[in-house]
């Protein structure tokens, strides 16, 4: 009896919490199915906006085949207008050259030189017909 009694009782060990656990677990079951929810909702938000941009897209072609014919009719008529200023730039130039003098004047009024010789054309058909007729008479 004299001897030493321990102040404390013995330490039992304690049961682990049952109720922690299932706790535990829904949260984490929680939180995946939060997370399967958003993942679900951005994906469903960017295939939207995604076939919205392709509807977009289909729609914008036909336009955008309009305009590149304008402006391909455009890029023609720029052409063909650089052309004829060119050509008016040359001949502007050729108007005020002092050797080119008489030619400018014929081109631009109705009067000729007095010297120019006027050259008549005529049909060999006609000439050999008429050669035939005087060589007929000709006897």
């Amino acid at each position: 009896m004299n001897a030493i009694q321990p102040s404390r009782p013995p330490l039992q060990p304690i049961e682990p919490r049952k109720v922690a656990r299932p706790r535990r677990r829904r949260q984490q079951h929680q939180a995946t199915t939060a997370l399967a929810l958003e993942t679900t909702a951005k994906l469903a938000v960017n295939v939207i906006l995604s076939s919205a941009a392709i509807v977009a897209l289909v729609q914008l072609l036909p336009y955008h085949k309009s305009v590149q014919g304008k402006l391909e009719e455009i890029r023609v008529q720029v052409k063909q207008t650089e052309e004829r200023v060119n050509r008016l730039q040359t001949n502007f130039g050729n108007l005020f050259d002092p050797k080119q003098t008489k030619t400018n004047m014929q081109d631009l009024s109705n009067r000729v030189d007095p010297t120019r010789r006027n050259i008549v054309l005529l049909d060999q058909d006609t000439n050999d017909a008429d050669e035939a007729g005087q060589t007929a008479s000709s006897p």
